[in-house]
């Protein structure tokens, strides 16, 4: 077996160019396809993929560099587990069976020679908060949904510089709509925060923080600045006016005095080293 090496642990003059992701993530997607496996690219690289046409913002607000992907983490159906395990032995890379013995129903992680480690979840994201993907998959491609890369970003408690950049580029790439058809579904957003006010609470605190820094960004132009806070605008407003599950009206009353999020694990410590914090 090789060695596994973490991405940091892997110099910089041997780091695939961030083509090398790109080109190996949606050639993953589009082989699983024809072999009737559903699987997504989620996080930063889905965010770039599903911006392109604002490249130019990415690299202003310094997110394009060297080591810009450190991995490719994807999403699919539990139901495809298995085939999954055998698809990327075949595309070359060697499954970590610790982690697949400590958390194998949940997330497998791979390695391989030319892109150093893959990721990939099954049904959810359980980090701070639970994103469920049951139905959700087949609403985009090669990517997650667009609703579903902003509640990955925004569900953190502790959102770091990298996330808001992201989050700006995605909205400011995306409108605000009722659809996945290249916009940020607020339904879908607001389906999953309507019925939890603790995600609600941490991923609306982190709109707020996002708007609050646009004036910050000597990147941003006053174009950006405008279609940005407009559409966090029109986001907000929707969740709060939103109708609230009678879960969220009983755990609102409670509010930060009790634990609102989940404490990431073990894995996910792991899994930040290896990604730096592409958990996105």
């Amino acid at each position: 077996m090789e060695t596994f090496r973490l991405p940091s642990e892997i110099p910089e003059e041997e780091w695939p160019d961030p083509s090398v992701f790109i080109e190996e993530a949606k050639a993953c997607v589009q082989e699983a396809q024809e072999k009737g496996i559903v699987i997504r690219i989620m996080g930063g690289m889905a965010i770039y993929l599903h911006s392109q046409e604002h490249e130019e913002l990415w690299k202003r607000l310094g997110r394009l560099g060297k080591k810009v992907f450190t991995d490719i983490d994807y999403v699919s159906y539990g139901k495809y587990r298995a085939k999954l395990l055998k698809f990327f032995e075949t595309r070359g890379f060697t499954i970590n069976q610790r982690m697949l013995y400590l958390y194998g129903k949940a997330r497998h992680i791979y390695y391989g020679s030319r892109i150093p480690m893959v990721e990939v979840f099954y049904d959810k994201l359980e980090m701070n908060h639970t994103i469920l993907y049951a139905g959700r998959l087949e609403a985009d491609s090669p990517t997650l949904p667009l609703a579903e890369l902003l509640l990955q970003k925004i569900q953190m408690v502790h959102m770091n510089e990298k996330d808001v950049k992201d989050t700006i580029v995605l909205l400011r790439a995306h409108e605000v709509g009722d659809d996945d058809d290249d916009r940020i579904n607020r339904k879908a957003v607001g389906e999953r925060l309507l019925s939890d006010w603790g995600f609600y609470y941490t991923a609306t605190s982190n709109l707020k923080k996002v708007r609050e820094s646009l004036t910050g960004y000597d990147a941003l132009d006053e174009q950006d600045v405008s279609v940005v806070d407009k559409r966090l605008g029109e986001l907000l407003k929707y969740l709060e006016e939103g109708p609230k599950s009678v879960r969220w009206k009983l755990r609102a009353k409670l509010g930060t005095k009790v634990k609102w999020y989940n404490v990431i694990d073990d894995w996910d410590v792991i899994s930040k080293e290896s990604s730096e914090t592409e958990k996105e």
